[in-house]
């Protein structure tokens, strides 16, 4: 089990009194870990203290305002690739196969690429598998940090480390792609309302989903990654 990519996942779930009791163990592993460099676990640090000391309607109210009523920030990450289309149904149809294949149940009602799951899944896994699919997905990683930086909201820290632990470049032009679509207001519920207005996921059998490995995962999202040398200097 990797421990850091398992913390990551608890920490981006919906803050509950268990999860702030957690916290100073959670905190103690991200803090040990020298894959993360000595800037990007002192970033960590007012987000750890925030979800272990902060009321928890205030945690939750914050949390569902950003992950749950932005599409933007969306923790589901085929819906930065597919949306909503039936695209995204062939692909999670896949995941599914892949997660079992491996003898994964996830034990949640959330979508099988929500990140939390996701990273649950990977802290499975050898790192080097666990590696390559965050690498997949480094151009959304890049993304949700600058959009959650932008917010000045602690979270930010989360991606830019999962982005160091993937140890990849984001591609530039993937990002920017991704960062022309307009953030809604989350108190706007009118907004909000046509933002979703896509069409339903389908998740029927797909003639194109296979169950492939776990490299291949975020395939689909084909965008150049290019590898970081690797890098645990201490500050």
């Amino acid at each position: 089990m990797d421990r850091t990519l398992k913390a990551f996942s608890l920490i981006l779930s919906y803050p509950t009194p268990e999860l702030q009791r957690a916290m100073p163990e959670i905190g103690g592993v991200l803090v040990a870990d020298s894959r993360i460099t000595a800037a990007g676990r002192r970033a960590l640090r007012p987000l750890l203290e925030t979800l272990s000391i902060g009321d928890i309607y205030t945690l939750q109210e914050t949390y569902v305002a950003l992950f749950d009523r932005s599409r933007t920030l969306s923790l589901n990450l085929f819906e930065h690739v597919h949306g909503e289309s039936r695209d995204r149904g062939g692909a999670m149809v896949s995941l599914v196969e892949m997660y079992r294949d491996a003898g994964y149940e996830p034990a949640t009602s959330e979508l099988p690429d929500h990140l939390p799951v996701l990273l649950e899944f990977l802290a499975t896994r050898p790192f080097a598998e666990a590696q390559d699919t965050l690498a997949d997905a480094a151009h959304i990683l890049e993304a949700l940090n600058a959009r959650l930086v932008r917010r000045e909201s602690g979270y930010g820290a989360v991606f830019a480390a999962l982005l160091q632990l993937s140890g990849a470049k984001a591609d530039k032009a993937a990002v920017a792609e991704l960062l022309e679509e307009p953030e809604v207001d989350p108190d706007d519920l009118e907004a909000l309302d046509k933002v979703w207005e896509e069409t339903e996921v389908r998740f029927g059998p797909d003639p194109n989903a296979g169950c492939p490995q776990v490299r291949d995962m975020l395939s689909r999202m084909e965008t150049p990654i290019t590898p970081e040398p690797a890098s645990h200097a201490a500050e």
